[in-house]
């Protein structure tokens, strides 16, 4: 990719936030290093890797790579047999503690396969722990290897105490005796020995070396006597003290060494992932998301915003390109958008090919370009020299000369500088020239001999950026397939400029320019009249949508009522049918009674053997038999515990308190009653509803107090929160929702109440632990919220 276009997108600033993001010299200087590629493979890995980084970052947290340091030099020494320094050791050491770090966060559960692209690379790391514990057990800091590194350095380390106390002890016996020939009592080191502070009339009294004295020469530093045997014996102690570290040092180098090409590998892996994760923590600093790429040159971008600009004021675009037409015309007032326009896709092109996610919506589409060519000026000056034409008429041949069907160019204010009249034709001649080589355009002009060009030309298309006249303000939406108006008495009028001279400029405008600048204003007009038409329809279509979803739950309400009424008329028949039939087989055994002396009763038995069976058939009619099964099948996978379930054979309805055992068996909730069902007797309602012998009772209730409340308990939150609250607001309302819970039979609930100073969550779990209906509480796991909440389990 040409160096040029980089500069002129300001691609290199997407680079410099990218940097920041890596977190060791190495990462960085991938960073650094990234180009746009134009291999379709490597660009489809590339994206893959960052769009799996982010998602391990959304699900994990993100991982550090910090402690990565360029360590070939090392390696090198290593190869060869040299012995590596405290701080090259350190450095291997770190990394192989990143490299362990890393292969931690990359392990995944078994559910969690297929493999991404990156489960390879977590997977080839080696951290070589047992050789980095050696490491970090003998070297405790850059300057301190620890006593028990060997045991040749640990005899050294204890003769130097011993001598050490024996000087100290020496000098102080000296410094007390002669305590009036010192300047101060002090011992003090002076070329790695030990001195007493002597003052200068006393020199020759006092026996010993000198090794320095003062600036004003009133006190001389001197070794006693005495003490520079035991000095002599210490200097060669650290003599021994230093080459016993170097041997310490030899000795893990060489313990390293089998291991050259294991820590080389874990460097260039550790790296690639440092640059990977630093993408991905671009994309998610943007908000970005992966876009898909095609071989087509083909574009299409989705509610795309430039990310140099700021997000709270930068308007989305929508741009498309490549399919239907392959030459884009931009057109419309300065400052509009149409610059914007162009380097987002530009811009979105190079971010796209070099790996990197795309501050877009999800589903937008880029090609593969061989070549991006730009040639945008920042000049927004009326006054144009024949050099600012000049330079861009040069910049236009380069690109002429390399421009092919795979490459993206995008020109601003093309043609511009020059003769209106001739900059027109020469920039009609310049797109024509590349919309014949099938190459992807994108140009801004304000030639209204362009928007008739596109108007005209198969393959072409008109764009503008909208520009409201009311209020003098672009709104930078990009509207494709419009041609945009200049707007100039337009805004020239809002401004001021008498209208006299407005129309005196429009009566020189050539016929034809006029009309095609009026229908250009009918064409907007209608396009804004279609779009309020538009919204109406969605706002119709929604509206319609709500009262068709109102009109179904009163049917079934209405058909819920009906069933009911059904139900209570037959529970009535039956009574009466029975009352009915008893009193008849009463009255048939008092007649028998009476008959048996006639000589009538088989004609009396056969008469009551009809009745019944007439009776017997009313019934069947009449009997309420649950003949129709669930109105759907539920799967047990899908049922949760607190779904609103109707048991059939019951005619109650109820929430789920249990799971189905292997057997289909479950326990379901209805009100206080609770009561063990097969799920092929449930059906599962919208919404959970309680009804149950318990329910009668609170018909029952004149002032509805024990509806109200019973209701409320089955309709309550599986959380509440108590954030801003102090301990004594926050235990009042923790009591009444954990009632109200506890009614409801929730099996678990979350408390919320960060994380602070901690003295909210240490009130709460004070008060949770007097709670007689609370089995236990813990803090929350990753992705429950963590230590800013509780999980209390009642009893």
């Amino acid at each position: 990719m040409n160096q040029k276009v980089l500069k002129t997108l300001e691609y290199h600033k997407i680079i410099e936030k990218l940097t920041e993001y890596a977190a060791s010299e190495p990462g960085k200087r991938l960073c650094r290093e990234l180009e746009p590629s134009s291999d379709f493979e490597e660009i489809v890995q590339a994206q893959a890797e960052t769009a799996d980084a982010v998602a391990r970052v959304r699900q994990k947290g993100s991982v550090s790579f910090a402690g990565i340091s360029d360590i070939g030099g090392s390696l090198k020494r290593l190869e060869i047999g040299s012995s590596l320094s405290i701080h090259e050791l350190l450095a291997v050491s770190s990394l192989l503690t990143c490299a362990a770090r890393a292969k931690n966060y990359g392990r995944r559960q078994e559910s969690e396969l297929p493999d991404d692209s990156l489960d390879e690379m977590f997977r080839s790391l080696e951290p070589l722990t047992n050789v980095n514990n050696e490491i970090t057990r003998c070297i405790i800091s850059e300057e301190e290897v620890a006593d028990d590194a060997s045991p040749g350095l640990r005899h050294v380390r204890r003769q130097m105490k011993i001598t050490g106390d024996r000087v100290h002890t020496q000098l102080n016996a000296i410094l007390n005796s002669s305590r009036t020939m010192l300047q101060d009592p002090v011992i003090t080191m002076r070329d790695g020995r030990y001195c007493l502070p002597v003052k200068a009339e006393y020199k020759s009294s006092f026996q010993g070396m000198v090794h320095d004295q003062s600036a004003t020469g009133s006190t001389l530093f001197i070794e006693p006597m005495a003490i520079i045997k035991l000095n002599n014996e210490l200097r060669e102690l650290e003599i021994r003290e230093q080459k016993e570290i170097e041997m310490v040092l030899a000795a893990l180098s060489m313990e390293l060494v089998p291991y050259v090409e294991t820590i080389l590998i874990n460097l260039k892996l550790l790296t690639k992932l440092d640059f990977i994760f630093a993408r991905a923590a671009l994309a998610r600093h943007y908000n970005c998301s992966m876009p898909k790429f095609n071989k087509n040159g083909y574009i299409h971008i989705k509610d795309g915003r430039h990310p140099l600009l700021d997000p709270k004021k930068v308007v989305p675009i929508n741009v498309y390109l490549g399919k239907d037409f392959d030459l884009l015309i931009v057109t419309g007032p300065n400052t509009g958008g149409k610059t914007v326009s162009l380097k987002t896709v530009g811009l979105f092109t190079l971010m796209g090919q070099s790996g990197l996610q795309i501050p877009a919506f999800d589903g937008s589409e880029l090609a593969v370009f061989d070549e991006v060519f730009a040639d945008i000026g920042d000049e927004q000056s009326i006054e144009q020299s024949l050099s600012t034409f000049s330079a861009h008429m040069t910049n236009i041949v380069r690109i002429l000369e390399k421009a092919d069907s795979h490459s993206l160019c995008l020109f601003d204010e093309l043609g511009a500088g020059t003769d209106p009249t001739e900059g027109a034709a020469l920039a009609i001649a310049v797109l024509s020239f590349l919309h014949n080589m099938k190459c992807r355009t994108m140009a801004t002009t304000h030639y209204s001999e362009l928007k008739v060009y596109a108007l005209t030309t198969p393959g072409v298309e008109n764009a503008c950026c909208e520009f409201d006249v009311e209020t003098l303000r672009p709104t930078y939406r990009l509207l494709i397939g419009i041609p945009g108006k200049s707007n100039a008495f337009a805004i020239s009028q809002k401004l001021g400029l008498p209208d006299f001279i407005i129309q005196d400029a429009k009566s020189r405008l050539e016929e034809g320019d006029e009309a095609f600048e009026d229908l250009l204003a009918s064409l907007e007009e209608s396009r804004v009249t279609i779009e309020k038409e538009r919204e109406e329809i969605a706002s119709y279509k929604s509206e319609i949508s709500r009262l068709k979803s109102r009109l179904e739950q009163k049917e079934e309400r209405f058909d819920e009522r009906k069933d009911k009424l059904i139900r209570n008329a037959n529970e009535e028949a039956q009574r009466i049918l029975r009352e009915a039939k008893e009193t008849a087989d009463q009255t048939i055994r008092q007649i028998n009674k009476l008959a048996q002396s006639s000589g009538v009763g088989k004609e009396l038995e056969a008469e009551r053997t009809k009745l019944r069976e007439k009776l017997d058939k009313v019934d069947k009619n009449l009997s309420l038999k649950n003949e129709k099964g669930p109105k759907k099948t539920i799967s047990p996978k899908k049922l949760k515990i607190g779904d609103g379930v109707k048991v059939l054979t019951m005619n109650l309805n109820g929430t789920v308190s249990s799971l189905p055992n292997a057997k289909g068996d479950l326990y379901v909730q209805m009100g206080i009653l609770r009561s063990l069902v097969n799920i092929k007797d449930l059906e599962l309602l919208n919404e959970p509803a309680i009804s149950g012998p318990g329910m009668d009772l609170m018909k029952k209730n004149n002032t509805g107090s024990g509806k109200i409340k019973m209701s409320k308990s089955f309709s309550v939150s599986p959380e509440v929160n108590l954030i801003g609250m102090t301990v004594d607001e926050a235990i009042p309302v923790l009591d009444k929702y954990l009632d109200d819970a506890y009614l409801a039979h929730l099996p678990k609930v979350r408390v919320v109440h960060g994380r602070g100073t901690g003295a909210l969550k240490a009130g709460v779990h004070k008060h949770l632990k007097k709670l007689k209906y609370v089995k236990e509480f813990r803090l929350g796991d990753f992705g429950e919220g963590d230590t800013g909440v509780t999980i209390v389990t009642f009893k």
